[in-house]
């Protein structure tokens, strides 16, 4: 990255003969690093979120080392360091409480090292929306390079995705259909390569966000972990962050307005995960984009979901890429006039040059236009008085007959509540009910846990119900599926209308017309909410205390409200 005065901002640590030139290039030297890396290249940062406790990116120390082969073939100087990373599978009470945590590391490593362009190596869910998050605040060149998902889940001859064979596990053995030892055994068959979820989850779902917005390369989202493929491309977007940061093509030159509603409509294509909504929405804020809620509902309308891939349909990301992954997908968008053509991508030019010729190999995979896998993809808004600033729900992961349904609250006051009594046989419950679980937000919980999918009550299961309506102010796991409203703003924890339902209370929800509404009139709200006191997490300090205090709801992304200010990428002070 340059300065005004053009010169590249790694010069100011390194050029020159004073004391803190000096000692910049004399440490780096006890590395090995030759005189030469010193004449003046672009420094590329290579933020690497690996980590043996983010299995998913467990893999991306090999990587790594591909797109530094890159760096150097094009003239560059490659400089590698970790970040925090965040860990879907592993970190407790959720990864999410931690991504605002990541995005500051990122940032504020970029600030004070001599870097003129970063290489963003992400995989897990939260990993990627950290990194770009700070590289936005930063407005540094830089390209992401995903890890890829894992090979297709293989158990007893099944076709098998990830996260969303084990909810359904889950219920079979709750329900007696499936035995513990089959349960055990399907772990291997699960899991079975490096890579992230190999379903249209979460990580899949922002590997595919990161591509549509032109921040990584063509095929970033599907190429499987283990191809060849993936480590070539980690080797080409080495080559060409040193052209970015030599040409000062900064990340604010992808991440438009036009480039964030592609994005929106390919969400919607290919059944994206509810996370993307948190997510593109920080991102954006961070950028100085103006991006709504509304816009993920009014821009995701007409698009039909004609990618069949699980937990919405059949497929998995393997099937995806030999079926022509996310430019196939691009292509039709653009067909239909739902692609803005002219966003420019990191691999130099505009978007559609690089996506018009994409070609279909499997149409049960990506489907026609016209013979879609719902005719209505996207993410649904809801809003009511119980939402009043809204909940958000994923059409083509729900069911059809509950689209428009009334029915009587069942609450839970908390995940462990629910845990504790959801499967009572004397649980007042049935297929008709609505659960509900409350202080599950950013600041009840913290951190807004994937704990919105609630398991149905086993005596439920054993009738052969699998799926019924759930609302809460919590998250949901993108492999997940069924008819589950989410992210419901504001809070419980922060008083909103959530905190006020209570048993036997009826809710109707209405998908098509957008409405969540609590059938209570407001004298009684009024009166249930005199005397509120929010049961907020026991922390008094620390990080938890940080975020607690400033994490800003879910409709503006969940960042936090002091860090989507515009902040220039300035040369720190010297340091000694």
């Amino acid at each position: 990255m340059t300065d005004e005065k053009g010169k590249l901002r790694s010069r100011q640590w390194y050029e020159g003969n004073g004391k803190s030139a000096f000692m910049h290039r004399s440490w780096m030297k006890n590395q090995g690093v030759p005189e030469d890396m010193f004449d003046g290249r672009p420094v590329i940062g290579i933020c690497n979120t690996w980590s043996e406790m983010t299995p998913c990116n467990a893999h991306l120390r090999d990587l790594a080392e591909k797109v530094k082969f890159g760096v150097y073939e094009a003239g560059g100087f490659p400089v590698e360091f970790p970040v925090l990373s965040p860990s879907e599978s592993q970190t407790r009470p959720t990864a999410m409480l931690y991504r605002n945590l990541a995005a500051m590391d990122v940032e504020e490593s970029i600030r004070s090292y001599p870097i003129d362009g970063i290489v963003l190596m992400a995989g897990c869910d939260k990993t990627t929306p950290s990194l770009v998050m700070g590289a936005a605040s930063c407005d540094i060149p830089a390209i992401l390079v995903s890890g890829g998902p894992m090979l297709n889940g293989v158990v007893k001859g099944e076709k098998v995705g990830s996260g969303t064979a084990v909810f359904r596990w889950v219920e079979e053995l709750k329900a007696g259909t499936m035995s513990e030892a089959d349960f055990l055994a399907a772990e291997a068959g699960h899991s079975r390569s490096a890579g992230s979820c190999m379903t249209m989850g979460t990580a899949s779902t922002m590997a595919a966000m990161v591509e549509a917005l032109g921040l990584g390369l063509l095929q970033n989202a599907a190429v499987p972990a283990v191809d060849a493929r993936r480590r070539q491309m980690a080797q080409m977007a080495g080559r060409r962050i040193v052209d970015l940061a030599r040409e000062d093509i900064r990340i604010s030159h992808i991440l438009t307005r036009e480039a964030f509603e592609n994005a929106i409509r390919v969400n919607a294509a290919i059944g994206g995960s509810t996370n993307a909504v948190l997510h593109l929405i920080a991102i954006a804020r961070r950028i100085g984009v103006e991006l709504t809620l509304d816009d993920w509902d009014s821009l995701g309308r007409g698009v039909p979901t004609i990618v069949d891939l699980m937990p919405s349909g059949r497929f998995l990301m393997e099937d995806f890429y030999y079926a022509g992954g996310l430019p196939a997908v691009m292509r039709a968008l653009g067909e239909h006039g739902l692609l803005h053509r002219e966003t420019l991508t990191v691999a130099g030019g505009q978007v559609w040059d690089q996506v018009a010729d994409a070609e279909v190999w499997n149409r049960e995979v990506i489907r026609e236009w016209d013979n879609p896998l719902r005719a209505e993809g996207g993410i649904a808004v809801l809003r009511g008085n119980l939402a009043p600033r809204g909940a958000v729900l994923k059409p083509s992961a729900a069911s059809p007959e509950l689209f428009q349904h009334r029915g009587k609250a069942v609450v839970f006051s908390s995940i462990e509540d629910y845990h504790q009594r959801i499967n009572d046989p004397e649980l007042d419950v049935d297929e008709t009910s609505i659960l509900v679980l409350q202080n599950c937000g950013p600041k009840g919980y913290p951190g807004m846990a994937e704990v919105g999918n609630m398991g149905l009550p086993k005596k439920l299961l054993a009738k052969g119900i699998r799926d019924m309506i759930r609302i809460s102010d919590a998250r949901m796991s993108g492999t997940a599926y069924g008819t589950v409203v989410l992210h419901v703003a504001p809070e419980g924890a922060e008083g909103g209308p959530l905190a006020f339902v209570r048993t036997g209370d009826w809710i109707e929800v209405d998908i098509d017309a957008r409405r969540l509404h609590l059938d209570v009139d407001e004298a009684e709200l009024k009166r249930r909410a005199e005397g509120f006191q929010p049961q907020l997490p026991p922390v008094s300090s620390g990080y938890q205390r940080l975020y607690r205090d400033h994490v800003e709801q879910a409709d503006l992304g969940c960042d936090f409200d002091f860090a989507h200010e515009s902040r220039k990428l300035t040369v720190q002070r010297v340091s000694h």
